[in-house]
């Protein structure tokens, strides 16, 4: 079992779920941040800290963002591991409510 970065997480990334990780499995690209199906130990001590609830457990993802959990795998074998807490992005308030964002996803 892992946990899925989601939809919601595009264009905000904020970096709470990251400083609170124990395995460092986050990875970061431009707009979004994907969790490592390898590594994440399921503890689920991330989901609580997105303030825009993009973390789902994998059972618990929704069924229209399913394609999700093999972005998140693809996406962490390129980009660079974070694991401290950085600044959301500055359009981050605006994008919060914003849903279907995948069409935004710059996978730089």
């Amino acid at each position: 079992m892992t946990f899925v970065v989601s939809d919601a997480c595009i264009k905000c990334k904020h970096t709470d779920c990251v400083e609170v990780c124990p395995v460092d499995c986050f990875y970061e690209g431009p707009n979004f941040l994907v969790i490592s199906p390898d590594e994440c130990i399921d503890c689920a001590l991330c989901e609580p800290e997105c303030p825009v609830d993009a973390i789902f457990s994998e059972d618990e993802l929704p069924d229209d963002e399913q394609g999700y959990l093999e972005l998140n795998a693809e996406l962490c074998e390129t980009w660079p591991n974070i694991t401290e807490k950085k600044d959301p992005l500055p359009e981050a308030e605006e994008w919060a409510d914003i849903k279907n964002k995948r069409e935004h996803l710059d996978m730089g």
